[in-house]
């Protein structure tokens, strides 16, 4: 619409999530803010009836007529999440603490033990075992266990 010089940049922020279910992961992204879009613009008549007249855009956050833009904090809180979210996948794992789990590979494999802890920032479950007839607790990846 030749708004280059107003119009810099738009952006819907997202993020990816790593999903295990059944000892399959599976990687989705999904929005941070549903139904939100961030858009970088020098505010003037032009480009605000621009932004204002796209299909598919019903309101704006803010008070009155114009809407009311981020602050620097909080479009560096939003940037930085982004930017982590995209170096590293958040991990969802569907397991909870009590739940049995049975080591699919590795030095445990085969093994059956209740889960203790869950460390989903790492990937990392922590379950008990018996190793020469004594309980170990042993942290492993998520992807090594089948849950029972």
């Amino acid at each position: 619409m030749g708004m280059e010089n107003s119009i810099f940049s738009v952006l819907i922020p997202i993020e990816e999530r790593v999903f295990v279910k059944d000892g399959k992961s599976r990687k989705t992204t999904r929005k941070l803010y549903p139904s939100y879009v961030l858009v970088e613009m020098l505010l003037d008549e032009q480009s605000w009836y621009v932004v204002r007249h796209t299909p598919g855009v019903t309101g704006f956050v803010g008070a009155g007529s114009y809407p009311l833009p981020l602050s620097e904090k909080e479009m560096r809180e939003i940037m930085g999440r982004i930017g982590k979210e995209q170096a590293k996948p958040k991990v969802e794992i569907n397991l909870k603490p009590g739940d049995t789990v049975k080591v699919k590979s590795g030095p445990f494999e085969g093994q059956v033990g209740p889960v203790v802890d869950i460390i989903p920032a790492k990937g990392i479950v922590k379950f008990m075992v018996s190793v020469f007839g004594r309980e170990t607790a042993v942290e492993t990846d998520y992807l090594l266990l089948e849950k029972i």
